[in-house]
C-alpha cells in the first residue's frame, strides 16, 4: 500500500453550539489540514496521485472556508463546526475527486497542540 500526504492552512471563525465553555463564543483558528491518500497501485509515471493535484483540491476546499464564519456555511449551518466534523467534511470533499486511490485520513489542527483525525 502506498500513501502520500499534503497539508494546507486557512483561517476561519466558528462557535460550538450546545457547548458550555469558552468555545461556545465566536472565535477563530488558524487551521492546518493534512490529507493522506492511499492505494495499492501506482500509475504509469510511478505515482499514486499527483501532489500538485491533491494540493489543488485541498486549497479549493480550504478557500470555501477561509476567512469565513463557518456556522453560516453548509454543512456547518446544520452540524457543529468542530475539528472532528471539519475533518470529515474535508474527507468527503477530497474523496469525491479520487478514482484510483482513497482518503486514508484527514487531520485538522485547531492549534499547534490540538488536532482531530477522521478515518473512514
Amino acid at each position: 500500500m502506498f500513501e502520500i500526504c499534503v497539508e494546507h492552512t486557512f483561517a476561519a471563525g466558528h462557535a460550538l453550539r450546545n457547548y458550555r465553555g469558552k468555545c461556545e463564543n465566536v472565535h477563530g483558528h488558524n487551521y492546518r489540514v493534512q490529507v493522506a491518500i492511499e492505494g495499492a497501485e501506482l500509475d504509469e509515471n510511478g505515482l499514486l496521485y499527483d501532489f500538485a493535484e491533491l494540493k489543488r483540491h485541498l486549497r479549493g476546499i480550504s478557500e470555501y472556508l477561509d476567512h469565513q464564519f463557518m456556522n453560516d456555511l453548509k454543512p456547518f449551518d446544520q452540524i457543529n463546526p468542530s475539528a472532528e466534523n471539519i475533518a470529515k467534511f474535508f474527507y468527503g470533499e477530497i474523496q469525491k475527486e479520487l478514482s484510483k486511490a482513497s482518503v486514508a485520513y484527514v487531520r485538522v489542527w485547531e492549534t499547534d497542540t490540538s488536532s482531530a483525525t477522521y478515518r473512514p
